[in-house]
């Protein structure tokens, strides 16, 4: 390309005009404008003829000015045509100013601290970007044309301890220093706190520990590394993006990690994600990355230097904490190979070390400018890039703070900036600062309002800080694919702005899930078992419909009158309504929705409940009967023997308004719902990043344990009392109720399943199944033994012995059996004999009334008519005769003996 120097007429412009106009904006490019004085523009790839036939440039296009003889450019020497037709730096004047030599102008001196090595060994490329600035800080005359920039520096070793040391003997040993540049977030906390003592203004190049934008802990601090918070917000974004809510932490144990963390949950808080785990460590991570690993952390930030980070994934690959179901956060500002490195503190290959790291994401500040335009030193970030990788003695991906290396360079031109507009430097009165020292405060205070006021495009980006001395800048995103990174994205905080390349690489295809995807599935009852059990308890209504309609039908017969038939009906009721409680027991989530279980709930507790109460109920009152009737002394038996059916009701209906009253208050008070029993998970046999969660329903209150105790301690009690009045009446023998030792044997089962089926069930609740074939059966079995023991004999004797008439028709009938005539002859006899006793009763009752009246009478006589002395003749006695003297009864006549 053709360079075409021309010098446009010196007359045609005041001395120091150069540049100053500004041209009007058109929408053909930028007007043409005049160099400044001793000066002239160099256009490039046009000739003097064409400049001289053009107005206008087009956008883009850029000049540079150059100046005659020894002067130099003062100023922006380079200008580009911007889209609005003005030219850069319109209101910074460029002039050509005469050359001072470097003997007369008076150091200023720096001193720094690289760390060389270490957790962060920046300094071996921050080195090397901050001489290559002072060179151009000091080439140029219109920045702090009298004063010239020198460096002090020591190796730092990003260790506190031996950071002290240095910062002694930079504070105590001459020359004076202007200004202090620590690179380690530790050794800048450390010098930082320091350094107001001694009223020193210090400027980091590494440092990213939010604790450092505290001004009242550290008021002179500046950085031009942005705060390590500044990679939250586009953590946080990401996270969003690819839909995750729980995340794990895993971190070194130093002050800029933990504030760093802090921030990160206040943060991902305010998104409504959750740190599920955070672990951290001092020097060995193994048994964190154990507990991450354990705890199934998918997503996992992880926040520590890049020594630390080898040891990190030597574990992970350990652990096999990585693939397509892990995603790693890392800081992006260790080396490109930073796994490769050989660390003989670890024992893990490159080959285990590059598996482990492959896909992780890396947040990063935009540490180099994308845009590629020119900065303040003339000089565009890639041109800054070459120029550095030719000063440093090893290749960039094996140099400590290569990406940081730009912010090194744009600290020394922030710091010229502000010395210079404090020494006056910009065409105002300023100080000189060859007069600070370390008790000099208002020197101090200027160069932190020129700092704090700082505002340019360096190499790095756009150069300012914000109210706590921190850099505002983008965040740059990367992936590692093939062992490399590529950029992903970028994320501007301040504005929202997420831009997205669409070039991020997953190893199963898409983003893993935030946690293994729990797939919930109901253990539901066997369908089998429930149709198999329900037509048996089907068969089982039947049955009872059967030998309740008999025993209605043949009520008049007198063996049926007998036992008690009104008490086996509704022992027939209560068996049908046990069996149908079977089906709503069988009823879950298969059958019914959710907001019918509570009634299904219900259904099970009122029929297994009233037919319990009417069929066991029923059977112990007749038991009860016949032992408080046959059992007793012979005194007592008497008034006992007359059977009054309304007092058998009456003890049924007391057990089943028992149970109505208790039901009621516990469907009131607190009435049975839906809950959710939740086992472990179970591991899927396909190599799927899922989990099955068995989950099963039950009927279940609030206080369920204390209605069960209540509910089953009184139905044992009825339970074990019924098994007691069975055995005490096996041998009694009675005509009121003629199958009492058919309901002791049914007694005997019912006991003996329920108390068995109850706590069985109860421990076998878990196990659907299980628990519904031992609660079903035994319901079915008991009740299918009650109707069977009660009611078939009964059918057996009337079909086998036609005993199908009234008691009217069966006196009429011939060829009665025998044992029908022996029955009537019995009770003929009995209720002869409880007349005869009656009457016996009656008559000695009356002989007793006479005789006292007798007695009475002879008394009265006796004191009206004294007697008589004897005749002595020997005569008969005067007077009437005398009255009985005794009363004699056999059997029912009574006689009258007289003396």
């Amino acid at each position: 390309m053709l360079l075409l120097l021309l010098l446009a007429p010196l007359f045609l412009r005041p001395p120091g005009a150069g540049g100053a106009q500004t041209p009007n904006a058109t929408s053909e490019g930028c007007q043409i404008i005049h160099p400044p004085w001793e000066g002239g523009i160099r256009y490039r790839g046009l000739t003097r003829d064409q400049v001289k036939a053009i107005n206008f440039l087009p956008v883009d296009y850029e000049i540079e000015y150059v100046c005659r003889g020894e002067r130099e450019v003062v100023g922006p020497k380079v200008r580009k045509c911007l889209a609005n037709g003005s030219w850069t730096d319109m209101d910074t004047p460029s002039r050509c100013v005469n050359r001072t030599p470097h003997s007369e102008r008076r150091a200023v001196y720096i001193g720094a601290l690289f760390p060389m090595s270490g957790g962060w060994p920046g300094g071996q490329a921050c080195q090397p970007a901050v001489e290559m600035a002072l060179e151009d800080v000091n080439s140029r005359r219109d920045i702090l044309p009298d004063y010239e920039l020198k460096l002090i520096h020591h190796d730092s070793k990003c260790d506190p301890g031996q950071a002290t040391k240095y910062l002694y003997e930079l504070l105590y040993n001459d020359p004076i220093k202007i200004i202090l540049m620590p690179g380690c977030s530790s050794v800048s906390t450390l010098v930082a706190e320091a350094a107001r003592m001694w009223n020193l203004i210090v400027l980091s190049y590494g440092s990213s520990s939010p604790a450092l934008s505290n001004r009242q802990r550290f008021p002179t601090f500046f950085r031009t590394h942005p705060s390590a918070t500044l990679h939250n917000p586009t953590r946080v974004k990401l996270f969003e993006k690819w839909g995750w809510k729980k995340i794990a932490t895993i971190q070194q144990t130093t002050e800029v990690f933990t504030s760093t963390l802090d921030d990160l949950e206040e943060r991902v808080k305010e998104a409504g994600i959750e740190i599920t785990f955070r672990q951290s460590f001092f020097s060995d991570p193994a048994v964190p990355v154990k507990n991450l690993k354990r705890q199934d952390a998918r997503i996992i930030v992880g926040l520590f230097y890049e020594t630390e980070a080898r040891k990190v994934f030597c574990e992970v690959y350990k652990e096999r904490l990585f693939g397509k179901k892990y995603v790693w956060f890392l800081i992006g500002w260790y080396a490109d190979n930073w796994f490769k490195i050989y660390d003989p503190s670890i024992n893990c290959t490159v080959d285990e070390m590059t598996e482990a790291v492959e896909g992780h994401i890396t947040t990063e500040i935009v540490m180099l400018n994308p845009a590629n335009t020119r900065s303040i030193s003339n000089m565009t970030s890639q041109e800054f890039v070459e120029k550095l990788t030719k000063r440093l003695k090893r290749h960039p991906e094996e140099t400590g703070g290569f990406q940081e290396a730009p912010l090194a360079y744009d600290a020394i031109w922030a710091l010229a900036l502000a010395l210079n507009k404090t020494s006056g430097g910009g065409g105002r009165s300023g100080v000189r600062l060859e007069d600070f020292n370390y008790n000099n405060q208002t020197i101090t205070d200027q160069i932190y309002r020129a700092m704090n006021s700082s505002s340019f495009e360096g190499v790095s980006g756009h150069v300012v800080f914000d109210a706590s001395g921190s850099r505002m800048a983008w965040t740059l995103i990367e992936q590692l694919q093939g062992g490399s990174y590529k950029k992903i994205g970028y994320y501007d905080s301040t504005k929202d702005d997420l831009s997205w390349s669409k070039t991020d690489k997953w190893i199963g295809g898409s983003p893993p899930a935030d946690q293994t995807l729990v797939i919930k599935t109901f253990r539901f009852l066997s369908q089998k078992l429930f149709i198999s059990v329900s037509v048996l308890s089907s068969l089982g209504i039947v049955l009872a419909v059967v030998c309740l309609s008999f025993n209605i039908y043949n009520s008049h017969v007198r063996y049926i009158q007998n036992s008690q038939p009104n008490l086996n009906n509704l022992t027939a009721v209560g068996c049908s309504l046990a069996l149908a409680a079977v089906f709503p027991l069988g009823l879950d989530g298969h059958h019914i929705g959710r907001s019918q279980f509570p009634f299904v709930c219900q259904a099970r507790l009122w029929l297994l409940g009233l037919g319990f109460s009417l069929g066991y109920g029923s059977m112990f009152t007749k038991i009860w009967w016949v032992h408080t009737v046959f059992t007793k002394k012979e005194e007592k038996k008497e008034w006992r023997k007359t059977l009054e059916p309304w007092k058998l009701y009456a003890t049924v209906g007391l057990l089943v308004g028992m149970d109505v009253l208790t039901l009621a208050i516990w469907q009131i008070v607190d009435p049975l719902h839906r809950t959710i029993e939740t086992f472990a998970k179970e591991e899927p046999k396909e190599d799927i990043d899922v989990s099955i969660l068995p989950q099963l329903e039950h009927c279940s209150s609030k206080k369920m344990n204390t209605w069960l105790g209540i509910f089953y301690g009184y139905k044992g009690l009825l339970l074990l009392l019924g098994i007691f009045l069975a055995y005490e009446t096996k041998s009694v023998s009675t005509e009121k109720i003629n199958d009492h030792r058919a309901v002791g044997m049914a007694i005997y089962n019912v006991a003996v399943l329920c108390l068995i089926t109850a706590p069985v069930t109860m421990i076998l609740s878990s196990q659907q199944d299980a628990a519904f074939a031992f609660a079903s059966l035994a319901i079915v079995f008991s009740s299918y033994i009650t109707l069977v023991v009660l009611f078939v004999p009964k059918m057996r004797r009337l079909i086998t012995r036609g005993e199908w008439q009234s008691e009217a028709q069966d006196t009429m009938k011939t060829g009665s059996s025998t044992n029908n005539n022996e029955e009537e002859k019995s009770r003929l006899l009995e209720k002869e004999n409880r007349e005869l006793e009656k009457i016996i009763a009656e008559k000695e009752e009356r002989v007793s009334e006479l005789r006292h009246q007798l007695q009475s009478r002879q008394q009265l006589r006796s004191r009206r008519h004294p007697p008589t002395p004897p005749d002595p003749s020997g005569g008969l006695p005067r007077g009437p005769p005398e009255p009985p003297d005794r009363l004699s009864c056999d059997g029912s006549r009574v006689h009258l003996l007289y003396k």
